[in-house]
C-alpha cells in the first residue's frame, strides 16, 4: 500500500509506457480497495509531474534572480521562489507537514485520509452526463447486440 507501487509505476513512466495498470488494486489484482484508489491516483499524479520533466530556461533557471540576489543571498523569501513551488507536487493525502503539526490534527495514516476521501467522493461525486450523441449511440450497440443475441439464440 506504500511507494513501492509508485516505484513500479515510475520506472516504465520514465522507460516511455504510458499507461498504469492496477490502480486501487491489492493482491495481484485479486482485491480492490478504494482508499488505495485514492492513494494511487496520487501516485500517478507524482509519476506524470515527474515523467513531464522539468523545463530549463532562463525564467526556470532565475539567471535574473541570482544576478539581482547575488552569492550568499536569500532566495527563499524571493517571490520567484515562492511562484516557482506552485508548480511542484502538490499531495493530498501523502502528509509533508511536520511530525507536531500531524499529531495536533489527528495522526491519521495515509490509509484513512485516503479511505475518506474515497467515502466523501462516492458520497458526493456526480458525473457529467454523457452528450445526446454518445448516449444514443450506446443505446444503439445495446440494441443491435440484444438483437443479435435474440436471433443467436432462435436459431
Amino acid at each position: 500500500m506504500g511507494h513501492e507501487k509508485t516505484l513500479t509505476g515510475l520506472i516504465p513512466a520514465l522507460a516511455g509506457a504510458n499507461m498504469i495498470y492496477g490502480l486501487g488494486m491489492l493482491e495481484s489484482g485479486i482485491t480492490f480497495d478504494y482508499a488505495q484508489l485514492v492513494l494511487d491516483c496520487e501516485f500517478a499524479r507524482m509519476i506524470k509531474h515527474t515523467v513531464n520533466g522539468i523545463p530549463v530556461n532562463d525564467e526556470t533557471l532565475a539567471v535574473d534572480v541570482i544576478a539581482e540576489i547575488g552569492p550568499f543571498g536569500d532566495f527563499l523569501s524571493h517571490s520567484h521562489t515562492f511562484d516557482g513551488m506552485r508548480s511542484q507536487s502538490r499531495p493530498e493525502i501523502i502528509d509533508r507537514r511536520g511530525r507536531s503539526m500531524w499529531e495536533s490534527d489527528g495522526a491519521t495514516d495515509s490509509y484513512t485520509r485516503a479511505l475518506a476521501k474515497a467515502r466523501t467522493l462516492i458520497e458526493t461525486h456526480e458525473p457529467e452526463p454523457l452528450p445526446a450523441e454518445v448516449l444514443s449511440r450506446i443505446r444503439a450497440i445495446v440494441q443491435e447486440t440484444e438483437a443479435e443475441l435474440t436471433e443467436k439464440n432462435l436459431s
